[in-house]
């Protein structure tokens, strides 16, 4: 009988997914699987002890963009690589909605990580964490981290847009030094991105070359502009059109990247607190196998 461990998040979403637990215990039997779920806490401290124990055949996330970098860190660097399975549930699930997980019926999703249907795609790392879809650091990161957790659960991805709209006067730009495979590049910014896929907090198609199996990542770097442009490019990110054509993004496609600002900024990864800058970035070709 193939085993998975079943890592969720007690409270991403507002705690829905607890909900569907026993649907997918059974779906799972109906198959010949066991699932052994696994409640995740803000350190984890016991995970890689479950996986000792369970030897299981692969990793199921329930959670949000969050729960899943946590969880692949902590096996990654456990030296535990195991194919996942991600069922979104949280606030922002970017990387489950570029793969295209969760959009159909739980039990078609069921039967192909039963049937062992996986492949293998790129992820980031930077400095010493990896990250399977964005790294950011400048306004809209401070932005996100100031989101109140019940305005999350209240009202979603639109707590970000509702938040970041109110700052949007407040904005002023950074001095960013970007070094890109050796392409070096220093400029005034109010935010840069390294993206490994097209969406990016909820919103489709920010870079519409990014590909999660091509080997590089993709920098999207907003230049200094007038208030009006800048609330400009925020109606095209909402709109979800593709923003590299912008006349204030810098774009760059790249396998390793070097990031440095003149004052002392943190970092996202993932929607999570990051460290702050330098950041060293670089692609970990077929570095996670996924259920597909």
């Amino acid at each position: 009988m193939k085993k998975f461990v079943l890592a969720y998040n007690p409270v991403s979403g507002g705690g829905e997914f607890k909900k569907k637990l026993d649907k997918i215990v059974h779906l799972f039997q109906l198959h010949g699987c066991l699932i052994v779920p696994y409640r995740t806490t803000p350190a984890d401290e016991g995970f890689i002890d479950c996986l000792k124990a369970v030897r299981p055949r692969g990793i199921i996330v329930a959670g949000g963009d969050g729960t899943l970098n946590r969880t692949v860190n902590l096996q990654l660097k456990a030296g535990f690589e195991l194919p996942l399975a991600i069922f979104p549930s949280g606030t922002s699930n970017d990387f489950a909605t570029c793969l295209g997980v969760g959009a159909e019926k739980l039990s078609h999703y069921v039967e192909r990580i039963a049937s062992d249907k996986r492949r293998l795609i790129d992820i980031g790392k930077v400095n010493d964490r990896y990250f399977v879809n964005v790294v950011s650091a400048g306004r809209l990161t401070s932005v996100a981290h100031g989101v109140d957790r019940r305005l999350k659960n209240t009202f979603g991805k639109l707590a970000y847009y509702m938040r970041g709209l109110g700052e949007l006067p407040k904005f002023r730009p950074l001095q960013l030094n970007v070094n890109a495979d050796g392409q070096v590049r220093s400029c005034a910014a109010f935010f840069v991105l390294i993206v490994n896929s097209r969406v990016v907090a909820g919103l489709k198609n920010v870079s519409v070359e990014a590909q999660f199996d091509d080997g590089k990542l993709d920098l999207i770097m907003l230049e200094q502009c007038g208030i009006p442009d800048l609330v400009g490019f925020t109606a095209e990110l909402v709109a979800r059109k593709p923003v590299t054509a912008n006349a204030h993004i810098t774009y760059l496609q790249a396998e390793k990247f070097f990031i440095d600002c003149a004052e002392k900024l943190e970092s996202d990864i993932d929607g999570e607190s990051g460290p702050c800058l330098p950041l060293h970035v670089e692609t970990i070709k077929k570095g996670l196998e996924i259920y597909f």
